[in-house]
């Protein structure tokens, strides 16, 4: 079995074992990982970009040398190769979890228990609930599918092909950190401004894949990439926008508009506005479409892995 097969092989069987078990119900590695990092953050916090910038460093080149010297080490045995990659696409993809939690919020606002919606969004968002409606949540719950899709799925997997587990690992720990330091707090503003940086970066090319993807995938090709080309560069985020803005395409909806988040109100652009206000049953939509991205996203992953590869054997 060549090298390149067995990340081929290996992402399969973790795409598929996310998708028939989901998350790890205990000892999650990302949870690991984050346990991880809030130590060093104990220790190195300073309000100063030098001080996050360092314990950016030692997180993410603390998981990417430990997938190295994983991968080194079974690098003789091609099986156990494959397990190790299959595991850490299982531990770092959340697309399953992603479908379980948007399906809970939509079978509580079909039940008409908005409040039961409520208490379940900010499993997938930091929105202020008590703010939204029950069409503001499911377009809350579309949005928050659309980014994680590439977040949670794709990113990892596009960054596995490039560096097969180290890329998958140090994909999955530079999002982590961004969660958790990367946001605009008065704590964090400059702590946290390496992992924000680094997290639009590493996030670029899984974005613009995701959007491609669901261009391919989603109901109205021509929607999408009309609201990806006039809509997404109106986005404070480089990499939500296209995502964002495609899946609203695909799916025939408006997205966008004003948010609140922890009381702060927020103003974004409306995203594909000739379309119609997200309704209960485009959470569905938008999770069916998320599915077809991932999977697609494994197939193009694993493609340009073998071309990569093959240019350089």
């Amino acid at each position: 079995m060549r090298a390149d097969r067995v990340f081929a092989y290996g992402a399969a069987a973790g795409l598929l074992g996310d998708h028939l078990l989901g998350d790890p119900r205990r000892g999650h590695p990302v949870a690991a990982f984050g346990h991880a990092a809030g130590a060093v953050e104990q220790l190195l916090w300073r309000d100063h970009r030098g001080w996050g910038a360092l314990h950016t460093a030692v997180c993410v080149g603390g998981a990417v040398s430990l997938a190295a010297v994983a991968t080194s080490a079974l690098r003789p045995s091609r099986t156990a190769s494959a397990a190790l990659t299959a595991a850490a696409t299982w531990a770092v993809v959340g697309g399953t979890s992603l479908a379980r939690e948007a399906g809970l919020v939509a079978r509580a606002l079909e039940a008409g228990d908005i409040e039961a919606a409520r208490a379940r969004l900010p499993h997938l968002c930091g929105r202020d609930p008590q703010a939204l409606d029950a069409d503001g949540i499911a377009r809350a719950v579309v949005e928050s599918v659309a980014e994680n899709t590439s977040d949670a799925v794709v990113g990892a997997l596009v960054w596995g092909g490039i560096a097969g587990v180290p890329g998958l690992l140090g994909f999955r720990a530079v999002n982590t950190l961004d969660a958790m330091v990367g946001h605009k707090s008065a704590k964090y503003r400059r702590y946290g401004w390496a992992s924000a940086r680094l997290d639009d970066i590493a996030g670029w090319p899984g974005a613009r894949l995701t959007a491609v993807l669901a261009t391919v995938a989603g109901d109205d090709p021509r929607g999408a990439v009309r609201a990806w080309r006039t809509d997404a560069p109106k986005h404070p985020s480089p990499n939500a926008g296209p995502v964002e803005a495609s899946f609203a395409g695909a799916l025939g909806v408006r997205l966008g508009g004003t948010l609140s988040y922890g009381g702060r109100v927020e103003h974004r652009p409306v995203l594909n506005g000739g379309g119609r206000a997200v309704a209960v049953p485009d959470i569905d939509r938008a999770v069916r479409l998320s599915r077809r991205v991932g999977w697609l996203a494994l197939g193009v992953s694993v493609a340009g892995r073998l071309l990569l590869k093959g240019r350089t054997s």
